[in-house]
């Protein structure tokens, strides 16, 4: 490469990191900090997400219920790229999730799914990564709208909703009547 081609890629680099459109990220953080990140976001005004689910835990005298993370590890956030040092400069973030150094945006549709399938409570918890398997749209309901993949469980329907960026995914009870295949 030659020193213009080289000056070319970091003024597309500059220009990416110029950016004042706000988009979705995913934050990846040290081991059990998710909470701690989301703490420092909401102080410094950053809009975020950390969808929370309820688990099981057993120690030796009892068993409580705990909130965790649905997506260990793993926090959203919206902002531009203009600001990033504000994110990465906080306590438990290690790094923007992108690919080659470089933080690729989450789709707004799939942070607007897990928004929506937090606030309506609908019963929901952390589903193995899918690549493969039947596409759907759901066509009535609260995720109307929402496409992801459909899987049986126990003779039951479930809707997988991925995040392809972090390789996570999150499982919702869904009637197979109320999704159609997507072509």
């Amino acid at each position: 490469m030659t020193k213009g081609e080289d000056l070319v890629l970091n003024d597309t680099y500059t220009d990416l990191e110029r950016s004042t459109e706000s988009l979705w990220y995913a934050i990846h953080t040290r081991s059990r900090h998710e909470k701690v990140v989301r703490d420092q976001f909401a102080a410094k005004e950053i809009t975020h997400l950390l969808p929370l689910h309820h688990k099981r835990s057993k120690w030796k005298d009892r068993i409580k219920v705990i909130e965790v993370p649905l997506f260990g590890g793993y926090i959203f956030a919206n902002f531009a790229l203009q600001n990033k040092l504000q994110v990465l400069q906080t306590v438990g973030v290690v790094r923007l999730v992108g690919l080659n150094g470089t933080a690729e945006p989450v789709p707004e549709e799939q942070i607007e799914t897990i928004r929506k399938m937090v606030e309506h409570d609908l019963p929901y918890d952390p589903h193995p990564y899918l690549k493969e398997g039947m596409f759907v749209r759901v066509v009535r309901g609260p995720l109307q709208g929402a496409e992801g993949m459909l899987v049986e469980k126990k003779k039951n329907y479930r809707f997988v909703i991925s995040i392809d960026l972090i390789q996570k995914a999150v499982a919702v009870d869904i009637d197979s009547a109320d999704v159609e295949p997507v072509r």
